[in-house]
């Protein structure tokens, strides 16, 4: 998939994503837009990626590439992440001493208004989870894998990888693989644990000659795939909210913003969500304050008052 150049001359660009690949171990996918960005990049130069020269490159070059971007429509956020591989990609020249010059030192990144995340009422997912015939193996699965995301908070890559002996209905914890192969354990209460019992009930009668160690099987016997929680679950809340994005990480982001709002410490969330840093899950803190704002306002009298002034 990568670009390769001659074994005993392997190019600079390509070194970078074996790099984040193998030592960093980025996802596939992560990595794949890393490579999409540099040979953007070295469009943009009209340079051969299996020749690049990164002496040749200057910081006017890459000004002028994001003033490309800006004019071509590109979004704010867009340029920040190309600008952000082209930082790592020079760090990476700079520690292997490739270059002497770090030239993405003075490029100052587009600023973004980011949104803040989105979440689902209780009522709403209640109402989602309704929405079921317990005698329905396909039900049952989808109504598990709703409650599985509310409850846990786990990724959509995270459950579709998720092996039957992850999940310890005894102890009531699931072990998930999270990003840069990192585990986590993650507790539950009795009531995910009842649902997940039943589904693994149903699963065992209906599915007798499955084959697949995963946890979540789909009706035909197969793994459970990302398109297939996305179709799951963009029916399901579509029906019962009014948000203008239904997802599974809308379901990630209701259990954060439901664990702060009910005084989890925000260590304990950034943990079961296995961010890398606090900055991470501070963004729910926002969420969860603009909600208490709001009910403030129309519940406290004084407050009703100064509005009205």
């Amino acid at each position: 998939m990568y670009l390769r150049g001659k074994a005993e001359e392997q190019m600079m660009v390509q070194q970078f994503l074996d790099y984040l690949q193998l030592e960093r171990r980025y996802s596939l996918h992560t990595v794949e837009a890393y490579q999409n960005d540099l040979l953007q990049f070295c469009d943009f130069l009209q340079m051969n990626p299996n020749e690049f020269n990164p002496e040749k490159v200057t910081t006017t070059d890459v000004r002028e590439w994001i003033i490309q971007l800006m004019e071509e429509g590109k979004h704010p956020r867009t340029v920040k992440r190309k600008i952000s591989s082209l930082m790592s990609f020079w760090k990476f020249l700079m520690r292997n001493g490739n270059v002497s010059v770090d030239i993405m030192r003075k490029i100052v990144a587009p600023k973004t208004n980011k949104p803040l995340p989105v979440f689902y009422k209780q009522q709403e997912v209640d109402a989602a989870l309704a929405m079921n015939d317990e005698d329905d193996y396909k039900q049952c699965l989808e109504n598990t894998i709703i409650d599985f995301l509310y409850e846990t908070g786990v990724r959509c890559s995270e459950l579709i990888q998720l092996m039957d002996a992850d999940v310890d209905l005894q102890e009531k914890t699931v072990k998930v693989l999270g990003k840069r192969n990192k585990h986590r354990i993650i507790p539950f209460g009795d009531s995910l644990a009842k649902t997940l019992e039943r589904y693994r009930e149903m699963r065992e009668r209906e599915l007798p000659n499955a084959v697949t160690p995963n946890f979540f099987i789909l009706p035909n016997g197969k793994q459970l795939y990302r398109g297939r929680v996305y179709n799951i679950v963009h029916a399901r809340m579509k029906e019962v909210s009014t948000l203008h994005q239904q997802s599974p990480h809308v379901l990630r982001h209701t259990f954060a913003t439901a664990m702060l709002n009910n005084g989890a410490d925000i260590n304990a969330v950034k943990a079961v969500l296995g961010h890398a840093s606090l900055a991470a899950t501070q963004v729910y803190t926002h969420t969860t304050f603009n909600e208490i704002h709001t009910i403030y306002k129309q519940a406290h009298p004084r407050a009703q008052k100064k509005e009205e002034l």
